[in-house]
């Protein structure tokens, strides 16, 4: 069995919704190439992490295509809520899971396990600006105000996360993958609320996606920080292909 990752799907098979450069490099006929990708990579015994920004739709009826394509993929699929994911309401999870039972697995306020691993993870935040610049491009101010809601935005993603570990730990769990859609990190901090859980419970490694677009690749943390093994997941930034993380 193998556990694999991949965020920012972003698909549109019933939403006529225009994305700037979304059918151009990278991002022509991407569903086409990811489904290609899994079917070389991943059997029906592998577990799929979807990390948030499954689709355009702005309902479940607008959603009808692309779950079905989710469907499709080999695997057992889990997902994990993004900031574009207007169908997923954070306080109706239940239902989203009692509605896709046996075929889909939705990750808030919950856990999943894999062999001796709790997965958790929620949608997370952080402050991206606005941030202003001086002529040599460095950043000298950003904007208040928005980073002020932006913190109360960050204090409930983190009760939610720490929902999801306290539900695992309480089952017996002690070895953690955990999962955020926004990066853990923005890219003036060097730690975070959730850096700090992810130390804290003694996270192997932390997932991310949603910074893609070859300017964001490389906004938040890399590879081995403080013990725990930071990854970005989306979609182009890995061309499609599904990142194995165990």
């Amino acid at each position: 069995m193998g556990l694999f990752a991949i965020g920012d799907l972003h698909l549109h098979f019933q939403t006529d919704i225009k994305v700037k450069g979304q059918t151009k490099g990278v991002w022509r006929d991407h569903e086409r190439k990811f489904k290609n990708a899994c079917d070389r990579q991943i059997t029906d015994k592998d577990t799929l992490v979807l990390v948030g920004d499954h689709t355009w739709g702005k309902n479940l009826s607008e959603c009808e295509e692309d779950f079905s394509y989710i469907e499709s993929l080999p695997g057992r699929k889990i997902l994990l809520r993004g900031n574009h994911d207007m169908f997923w309401d954070a306080k109706k999870t239940s239902e989203l899971n009692e509605r896709f039972q046996g075929r889909l697995e939705f990750l808030q306020n919950n856990y999943y396990s894999y062999e001796d691993y709790a997965l958790v993870g929620t949608k997370g935040f952080t402050f991206e600006g606005p941030f202003y610049l001086n002529r040599k491009g460095q950043i000298i101010g950003w904007d208040e105000e928005r980073e002020k809601h932006a913190d109360s935005l960050i204090a409930r993603e983190a009760e939610r996360l720490r929902v999801s570990f306290e539900a695992a730990k309480a089952d017996g769990f002690r070895k953690f993958i955990m999962f955020l859609h926004y990066p853990p990190t923005n890219i003036l901090e060097e730690e975070s609320i959730f850096t700090k859980m992810a130390k804290e419970y003694g996270a192997e490694q932390v997932i991310y996606a949603h910074s893609h677009g070859e300017m964001r690749f490389h906004d938040s943390l890399e590879g081995m920080v403080d013990g725990v093994y930071y990854s970005l997941v989306s979609g182009d930034f890995l061309k499609w292909c599904p990142k194995k993380i165990l």
